[in-house]
């Protein structure tokens, strides 16, 4: 049996590029996608498109759901909404817990998102990065345990490490840049770390990384 795990990170962000858009807005801490984070998100849809995905979990931010949704279009997937992958609730990044979209706005906008998922793990602010990682772990293992099929998790900086290290133990650091995409499969009853790349270069910069 082999399983394939895709796991993305959200594309640039709106604060990223107008860092003021901070100082207004009414959820600071859940902006949406920059002009260019939707290219990005776009060009993931491109690349993901003739994968054999079954199902698409996001973390519940703006910047994430929006960066699904691309992908959601393209393969005509609804959208589980995991809290277990959400944005690591740092305290140094943010003085509060930080507030979502509400659900009926999102539901017009985005009407990909499937209402009836339920998250199985909820995170708790503040957190440390200690936490981080052992819950993203608990999420992304209890993912393939459920959904036996290839599934693509879009998530944060923190959310994607802390997912392949949860099923590939010897992963180390490696860099994640805004919509980079990781593919983890799962065959011969191992994990093996495949591809680490920037999806807006795939074609210069796809490597191979495996460990045996």
């Amino acid at each position: 049996m082999t399983q394939t795990v895709w796991i993305a990170r959200h594309g640039n962000r709106l604060d990223f590029v107008n860092p003021e858009w901070f100082n207004t807005a009414q959820r600071r801490y859940d902006p949406p996608l920059s002009e260019d984070g939707v290219i990005q998100a776009q060009e993931l849809a491109a690349r993901l498109k003739p994968e054999k995905i079954a199902h698409i979990f996001a973390s519940p931010f703006l910047r994430t759901i929006q960066t699904a949704y691309e992908v959601a279009q393209v393969l005509d997937l609804p959208i589980k909404l995991e809290a277990g992958l959400c944005e690591w609730l740092n305290p140094y990044w943010m003085d509060e817990s930080p507030e979502t979209h509400p659900q009926e706005w999102l539901a017009q906008q985005y009407p990909l998102i499937d209402w009836n998922y339920q998250s199985y793990v909820e995170p708790q602010y503040p957190e440390t990065e200690t936490k981080l990682y052992k819950r993203t772990a608990t999420t992304v293992n209890k993912l393939v345990t459920e959904f036996s099929e290839d599934i693509l998790i879009v998530g944060h900086g923190g959310s994607v490490l802390g997912t392949t290290r949860g099923l590939v133990t010897e992963s180390s650091t490696f860099k994640v840049s805004l919509c980079s995409l990781t593919k983890v499969v799962y065959c011969n009853n191992n994990w093996q770390l495949e591809l680490t790349a920037d999806t807006s270069h795939l074609s210069q910069t796809e490597q191979n990384v495996r460990f045996n």
